[in-house]
């Protein structure tokens, strides 16, 4: 594997410990500038907003530009994005601050892709891809969790400081590493990017990837508070409760994927919104118990992230059998809707912790969940009826 795809992948490592690394540093920030947690919160949301927009909109603005052009603009963008944050005097220049860096990272991921596969031969394509996106598992492990506690003792700008000198030691390195000849496939017609957005298949599981992250958003964004104010854990802990939920979710990617492979997608999806839904549930209760909520984050993690690759595998598939030429900007548009559900979820898990309670954010979020459920049993019925009309055109045909 050429040493360009370090690069990349310790850019997809800073930019995932700056999404993230947020929740653990809710109370703090909401303490230190004096506003709500709710209003906190939305640091969670207007973020994943700025990826929202950022993946489909800035990637077709900029599907002219040349790669690795476009790759530095983006890092410079991300690290500009964390200093402000460092240096932010207040409230509204920190959501400024957030919303940049949103940005950059939902394009970075759109083409982050491409960059990988054009610096390897065919076979290795799929490993390139895997190497990159290590560096948000990684992020989710190590980047998280250690933010959290630079963030606890050192203070939250802090945190944004080393964030950004990670991000300016990727730009760096992608000034170097990377080649400037790289391939550059044609953008997508604009007719071609309006069928995905049109088409009802697509659509339905569109809406799962909503209603299947806005779930575990709801309550994950209140996460760190929960655990302060219910469940009593110690704020200087909250960082090593962060490291297993992150190393939950590193198992629960991989099983997730396996669980795909075997099962399918619609298969998976069932199981793993099943066990996150209960999940939630229980942790309404288990939130007052130090042990039990550790073992229920512990396990929520496996769940939580468990149905990222059977969504967009199943976007994957169902663009290649009813969008075939925009299958790319169909897996786009899977990334600004996980963005969406994270948005949403947060927003509305900000509501109810300033109308009703902390706790209430984790069975509401269940129910929330058991929706992205019923959603997939319905996928799930459409593609056995479209075999089956398959099966019978085709039986029809050679009896004709």
């Amino acid at each position: 594997m050429p040493v360009a795809l370090l690069a990349l992948t310790l850019s997809a490592f800073a930019i995932g410990t700056t999404e993230f690394v947020i929740v653990g540093l809710v109370p703090t920030i909401a303490a230190d500038l004096n506003v709500t947690l709710p209003s906190a919160g939305l640091l969670v949301s207007l973020y994943a907003f700025g990826v929202a927009i950022g993946a489909p909109v800035l990637t077709a603005v900029t599907g002219r530009w040349p790669r690795k052009k476009l790759l530095l603009s983006l890092m410079a963008l991300f690290v500009l994005g964390n200093l402000l944050a460092w240096q932010a005097p207040g409230y509204d220049s920190l959501i400024l601050a957030r919303v940049l860096t949103g940005l950059a990272h939902g394009v970075f991921f759109s083409i982050g892709s491409t960059i990988a596969t054009s610096l390897v031969r065919k076979d290795k394509e799929a490993s390139a891809i895997a190497i990159m996106f290590t560096g948000l598992t990684v992020a989710l492990v190590t980047g998280v969790p250690l933010g959290t506690w630079i963030g606890q003792n050192f203070g939250w700008r802090t945190t944004f400081l080393v964030v950004s000198a990670l991000g300016l030691v990727a730009l760096i390195g992608s000034a170097w590493l990377v080649p400037a000849n790289l391939k550059q496939s044609a953008p997508a017609k604009v007719r071609e990017q309006i069928s995905v957005l049109m088409h009802p298949r697509l659509l339905l599981v569109y809406a799962m990837t909503v209603l299947g992250y806005g779930g575990t958003f709801t309550a994950f964004t209140f996460l760190a508070p929960m655990l302060e104010q219910v469940t009593g854990v110690a704020p200087e802990a909250i960082a090593v409760v962060m490291l297993v939920y992150g190393i939950s979710v590193a198992v629960g990617n991989i099983y997730g994927g396996k669980l795909a492979d075997q099962l399918g997608p619609v298969g998976a999806l069932t199981v793993v919104f099943v066990g996150l839904a209960a999940i939630l549930f229980a942790f309404t209760f288990t939130m007052s118990n130090t042990w039990l909520a550790i073992g229920t984050v512990l396990v929520w993690g496996a769940f939580a992230f468990g149905n990222v690759p059977g969504l967009q595998v199943y976007v994957v598939k169902l663009a290649e059998k009813y969008t075939p030429n925009a299958v790319d900007v169909a897996s786009g548009l899977n990334i600004a809707a996980f963005n969406i559900g994270i948005a949403l979820g947060a927003i509305l898990g900000g509501v109810i912790v300033e109308s009703m309670s902390l706790r209430d954010t984790a069975w509401i979020g269940a129910i929330i969940t058991l929706g992205a459920l019923a959603l997939t049993r319905v996928s799930g019925r459409l593609d056995r009826r479209a075999e089956f009309d398959e099966l019978r055109g085709s039986t029809c045909a050679r009896s004709y």
